[in-house]
């Protein structure tokens, strides 16, 4: 630890810290130093820093000094006041509060009035002439340090305080006389004595020092450790605690305590935006005891306090260039800054307020691209449930795609489509999606799913829709049968209202309010400052006009994949890819390809359109060919049907047929077999259809004037000769329809990097491909050997066990996977200098791994169509963090 202090005092004109040393002194503790610093007047103390609280949880123990340099603090925090700590007659009272590099706020533990006991409230009531406001604080004290420190249900001494209220006729904390608060004095003590069987402890340094242990244990409460996990903050930071001298908002009517922030953390509004309370201390503002008055209100209930509290906070957001979140306290009319610290804000409010201090001239593009965080953006496309709103959450699955929804709930499909078609918005409830729910997905407000993870079907396919999703939700059963599904001990059956929050993995019981977040100006505003600043492309993954459409709107660069298996979906389309399927020649299995021939096309013309000029990566079929026939189950159940109606022997020996075929496709593990471009080498017809389809639509559309940009990208190979034969054949149709359509084409060939050989491979493969795109999903399936769509049985407690830190299908395993697609890079590059190299597995739009590509050497990442201005950001970001190591 640097030069063993482990103590820095703020206040007076012996403040140590400032604000650069957050990582050492926290957040709170180098702001209070701050402002210490800036001549604002704060209540003076002393921060023990992170470093120590590091230790404490190692070694279960103090580092050496430490204790000799708290006496130290301490002393000089008394001469300051004028006051003696653990003194009967002047007692010197502290607050003990916690303070990490990051803010988390109300997650970690605080103790205000120690130093109080038997003998000091006395002293502090004389000393003050005000009895009532003595033994207020001192109940205040039992109730934290009984709470906090001893870990006794704070709902012991709430039940107290109400059956006291209620005893006298009050509703009010403040009605209680002081006699009625001794005697609560006395009734918190014996129940402290219960619970823990000792006598709650009078000496004051005691005191001080289990309240410090508290504060550092309560790192690992259990709200710490979810807060850090939801806000990707370290589990290793630790925080400091900060012990400072006490005042007192409770002393009657000319003192107060309220919580405000410098702009409106809802809207972004330039207005001062806070609540307070009159003879009260902090904690009363936070838990809703009492309704809080508006900070407007304050300008007449104490104008000077007001006029003083209006220069500081000007002062602060100056200072910090940042909307801050203020904390005060005002003590018999004198002001008093306990804490300033960067404010929460909602994502809407983040874009305004950088955008209107790049107006303003507080900061510049650069430092208000940083200041927003790019899923803060997803957030901004997508409604979400009113963060008012009383919830009955009664299950959670996987957030496997953002935003809410509310609907009634729908078993197949086809009722999907059906309720939706007659004006109902409908939630869809499957045990697992396939391609044939294409229908009712679309058709419904958001999909819920028992199976599958964040790569599955219905993850992926709602993410490309922009419907919210709740995958692998184990917590619930389907009886499809009797038309219910059970959660816990509730029963929703079909038709019943349930609201699904594809941003948290919850399943709500019921109709939720939903806000739909207003795209303002300066989104628009800021992207395009993340458009000046970024080197790494951004394009989309969209298998339809309508997805390549929405992506340009929200600036995509190009399409990075478009998976043709998608665009077999659809009612008119799977009969007749099922008949390419039951072929059992080629000659009827080209005859199949034939009628899907014309689609084809017509969808790559609708998708070349909505490119206008951009390139258009499309990635040749690669689909577990079972999945687009119906389950074995099913033609059991339609032949037991058929037979029992004794119907024709030709529709009884048709479906027989089907189940011997879907028994014959039927595979182990279908994720490792009969597919990509495997499919290409065994069935070189199904690859020829496609790729004349791409060529005869850019053909087309060449014809009409447009820049056509086609890369042809072939999927699964793990070895170079799987390429050198598809690619032989993608060459000879392409060349048999430019001939013919007497056009040419710049077109690219390319391979989807997706197999732990391809990557290692990687100088081989490059010698037939022009252009690699890293299939993060199932390079990520087959690296850790985790199946995508069964690993949410395990991962959660992967996660919670610290086995992994992510998920990784969601967040690039960057010293695993990560290490594959260098190795792929370098390669590559190796053998072909000016290979373009993308990612297009779901990782192209999250953050970190979107930064991981930027430095790595990607061209491009490419995302679903709503994460394409997230992408934008993370992009820019990549690019002035490398900018920022560069200075260094």
């Amino acid at each position: 630890m640097a030069d063993n202090k482990f103590v820095y005092f703020f206040g007076g004109n012996k403040t140590e810290g400032k604000n650069s040393m957050k990582d050492l002194l926290g957040g709170k503790g180098a702001n209070l130093a701050e402002m210490a610093n800036l001549g604002i007047t704060v209540p003076p103390g002393f921060t023990i820093t992170t470093e120590v609280c590091v230790q404490y949880l190692k070694d279960n123990g103090y580092p050496g000094g430490l204790l000799e340099q708290v006496d130290a603090a301490i002393i000089k925090l008394e001469e300051i006041i004028g006051k003696n700590f653990g003194d009967d007659s002047n007692p010197l009272l502290v607050s003990v509060r916690s303070g990490a590099r990051a803010s988390m706020p109300g997650m970690m533990d605080t103790v205000l009035n120690l130093g109080l006991n038997d003998s000091s409230v006395v002293g502090l009531a004389r000393n003050t002439d005000n009895p009532r406001f003595a033994y207020d604080s001192y109940r205040r004290f039992l109730t934290m340090f009984g709470d906090v420190v001893l870990g006794i249900e704070h709902d012991r001494f709430e039940h107290a305080l109400s059956e006291k209220k209620h005893s006298l006729g009050v509703k009010q904390d403040t009605e209680l006389d002081v006699n009625a608060l001794k005697e609560l004095v006395e009734q918190f003590k014996l129940i402290i004595e219960e619970e823990t069987g000792e006598k709650f402890p009078q000496d004051a340094r005691k005191q001080l020092m289990m309240a410090i242990n508290a504060v550092f244990e309560s790192w690992n409460n259990q709200r710490a450790i979810t807060y850090r996990k939801l806000n990707n903050i370290p589990m290793d930071w630790g925080t400091a605690v900060n012990v400072q001298a006490m005042v007192y908002g409770n002393m009657g009517e000319t003192s107060g305590t309220g919580v405000a922030f410098t702009r409106d953390p809802a809207t972004g509004h330039k207005r001062f935006y806070g609540e307070y309370l009159i003879n009260a201390q902090g904690e009363d503002v936070v838990a809703g005891i009492r309704t809080p008055r508006p900070i407007s209100t304050l300008k007449e209930a104490m104008p000077a306090a007001f006029k003083q509290l209006e220069e500081i906070y000007i002062k602060l957001e100056n200072h910090f260039r940042d909307m801050q979140d203020i904390e005060f306290t005002i003590e018999q009319g004198k002001l008093y800054m306990l804490q300033t610290r960067n404010g929460k804000r909602t994502a809407a409010a983040a874009i305004k307020i950088a955008a209107d201090m790049v107006e303003e001239g507080l900061i510049d593009k650069k430092t208000a691209l940083l200041r927003i965080e790019p899923n803060q953006i997803d957030k901004l496309l997508h409604p979400m449930i009113d963060p008012k709103a009383t919830l009955q959450v009664v299950a959670t699955g996987l957030p496997a795609s953002p935003g809410a929804a509310v609907g009634k709930v729908v078993f197949t499909a086809e009722h999907a489509e059906e309720k939706a078609n007659a004006g109902a918005k409908v939630i869809l409830v499957r045990t697992e999606t396939s391609p044939e729910d294409i229908g009712g997905m679309n058709a419904a407000e958001g999909i819920l799913t028992v199976r599958g993870g964040m790569t599955s079907h219905a993850a992926v396919v709602a993410r490309g829709m922009g419907k919210p999703c709740v995958a692998g939700c184990g917590e619930i059963s389907i009886d499809i049968k009797k038309g219910v599904f059970f959660a816990g001990s509730c029963t929703v059956n079909e038709g019943d209202y349930i609201s699904i929050d594809g941003s948290t993995g919850h399943v709500i019981i019921g109709k939720v309010p939903l806000i739909t977040p207003e795209v303002s100006g300066e989104l628009k505003t800021i992207l395009q400052w993340a458009d000046e600043v970024r080197t790494l492309g951004v394009r989309t993954n969209a298998d339809t006009p309508y997805d390549a459409t929405v992506a340009r709107e929200f600036g995509a660069e190009g399409i990075g994949l478009c998976r043709t298996e998608h665009m077999f979906f659809g009612e008119a389309r799977i009969p007749v890819v099922r008949e390419m399927i039951m072929a059992d020649t080629e000659a009827s299995r080209r005859s199949a390809l034939a009628k899907l021939l014309p689609m084809q096309r017509e969808d790559f013309v609708g998708i070349f359109r909505a490119m206008d000029g951009y390139p258009v990566t499309i990635r040749l079929l690669d689909p577990p060919l079972h999945e687009f026939l119906p389950n074995h189950e099913e033609a059991l159940e339609k032949l037991m049907e058929l037979e029992k109606n004794n119907a024709p022997a030709h529709e009884i020996n048709r479906v027989k047929k089907v189940m011997e075929r879907v028994e014959f496709l039927k595979e182990i593990n279908p994720m490792l077999g009969f597919r990509g471009c495997r499919l290409g080498v065994v069935y070189p017809e199904i690859y020829e259809m496609q790729v004349q389809a791409i060529i005869e639509a850019a053909c087309e559309l060449t014809k009409e004037g447009m820049s056509i940009v086609p890369e042809i990208m072939i999927p699964l190979v793990s070895h170079v000769k799987e390429l050198q034969i598809v690619k032989k054949q993608v060459v000879k149709v392409a060349s048999d329809v430019m001939a013919d359509k007497d056009v040419k084409i710049n077109y690219k060939i390319g391979t989807m990097i997706e197999l732990p050989r391809a990557a290692l491979t990687a100088d081989k493969i490059a010698r037939e491909a022009e252009f690699f795109s890293f299939g993060t999903n199932d390079l990520t399936q087959t690296t850790f050997g985790f199946s995508r769509d069964d690993a949410g049985k395990f991962l959660p407690a992967y996660i919670e066990q610290s086995i992994l830190e992510h998920d990784p299908f969601a967040v690039l395993d960057q010293s695993g996977v990560g290490e594959l697609i260098k190795i792929g890079i370098d390669k590559g590059r190796s053998t072909r200098r000016d290979l373009k190299i993308g990612i297009c597995g779901e990782h192209g739009g999250e953050p970190s791994s979107i930064i991981f590509g930027h430095k790595v050497g990607l061209n491009y990442v490419s995302c679903s169509p709503f994460r394409v201005p997230v992408a934008r950001m993370a992009a820019a970001h990549a690019a002035l963090q490398e900018e920022e190591m560069n200075k260094k």
